[in-house]
């Protein structure tokens, strides 16, 4: 068993890393505060092949592994935390379903635009009724009256990317029970889709709630129809490797940048990494880091070209949603008012790790899936129905 890297994957690595270096380090405090996508960084990483990893050459993307594309979103993160957003859009969210499922025709209408940076996809899943519990969703899609196509009616909340995105694969409903669960591609403009009032939230991004009002969607915007339910959500795994990576970099980016305060800075007359107080800080995330790394890597590992395993995904993403976090609390800490304000990129680190602990299946409901995994059981977290 080996636990490193392998030269072409330390190769790839460092080819991104130094690409991040050149393009993206000087205005990375910049980007941080813009709420927008940054579209000019998704159109280098395209030049760069860093989107479309895993989607195979033949649908116009990269054929590697869910492995290349983790290397990938960790080397960019630790240069420019908010153009990791990007590798993530490009790689791991909604796209990866999409590419896993398109029909031919699909493809060649909307992967083109996504794999060159130009037009980003958003996921319409979570509800005002319908978080955690995504099952209870009531957006539906009932037959139109010709019978051609369905007429979409309902709405979506907490869409990232939904102020810019061009194209929403969005989850519904075409009947009662979970059985009858699918998922349609609804495009900007289509008559009845209108967005709601733009929100800002702590991550520093704005998002729109999406209305349906009898969107009229035509056969071949039908993504998975009724029974597509468990393959949506073993694709959304994908989504939560890329979650994991994000918020371990992003973790590490503060302690990398709170390492080198300390090293530096001064106080009674001594650096602060002189103090065993502080020492024993960064070795305690240090370690934790470490351990969530792995667990990040056999996720990724499992999928190969693939998505990813359940159980190897949930116990990867509570280590290290929780471990990016404190990396980022600590460096916070350890920096003190200057780790608080918005100088340096520690306080967007915080902010944007925090989310993540609750966005692409909180921990809560991570815990949840390991346990079922520890006893083998299936356990409903459902009260009794009248």
């Amino acid at each position: 068993m080996d636990f490193e890297l392998t030269q072409e994957q330390r190769l790839f690595r460092d080819s991104v890393s130094g690409w991040a270096e050149r393009t993206l380090a000087g205005g990375a405090l910049e980007r941080a505060r813009a709420p927008s996508f940054p579209f000019d960084v998704a159109r280098e990483a395209a030049k760069m092949g860093l989107l479309g990893i895993t989607i195979p050459e033949a649908d116009g993307g990269q054929g590697g592994t869910l492995m290349d594309a983790v290397i990938a979103i960790e080397a960019v993160a630790l240069v420019c935390p908010k153009s990791a957003d990007v590798i993530q859009a490009g790689n791991f969210g909604p796209i990866r379903t999409f590419a896993e499922y398109a029909t031919p025709d699909q493809k060649a209408r909307y992967l083109s635009g996504l794999l060159a940076g130009e037009t980003v996809i958003g996921l319409g899943m979570t509800e005002a009724e319908a978080g955690s519990a995504v099952t209870d969703l009531r957006t539906t899609a009932r037959p139109a009256p010709d019978g051609q196509g369905w007429l979409l009616k309902g709405g979506k909340v907490f869409t990232s990317h939904s102020a810019e995105a061009n194209v929403f694969l969005v989850y519904c409903r075409f009947g009662e029970g979970v059985g009858q669960i699918g998922s349609v591609i609804v495009e900007r403009g289509m008559q009845g889709f209108s967005l709601g009032t733009p929100a800002s939230y702590m991550n520093g991004e704005t998002w729109c709630p999406l209305f349906f009002d009898d969107v009229f969607i035509p056969e071949e915007n039908l993504l998975l129809g009724p029974g597509g339910f468990k393959k949506q959500i073993t694709g959304f795994n994908a989504e939560r490797i890329g979650n994991s990576a994000r918020a371990l970099a992003v973790g590490r980016h503060a302690f990398n940048t709170a390492r080198d305060y300390a090293a530096q800075r001064r106080q009674f007359g001594r650096t602060l990494s002189d103090f065993q107080g502080l020492q024993w800080k960064f070795a305690d995330i240090h370690a934790q880091m470490e351990a969530a790394q792995l667990l990040l890597y056999r996720a990724a590992v499992s999928a190969d070209h693939g998505l990813p395993d359940a159980q190897h995904t949930a116990v990867a993403k509570l280590m290290c949603n929780e471990v990016g976090f404190r990396a980022s609390n600590e460096a916070m800490q350890v920096m003190g008012g200057m780790g608080y304000c918005q100088e340096t990129l520690v306080e967007y680190c915080f902010r944007k790790t925090r989310g993540w602990q609750i966005a692409g299946g909180s921990l809560e409901m991570m815990r949840n899936r390991i346990a079922e995994g520890v006893f083998g059981t299936r356990f409903s977290q459902r009260g009794p129905r009248s």
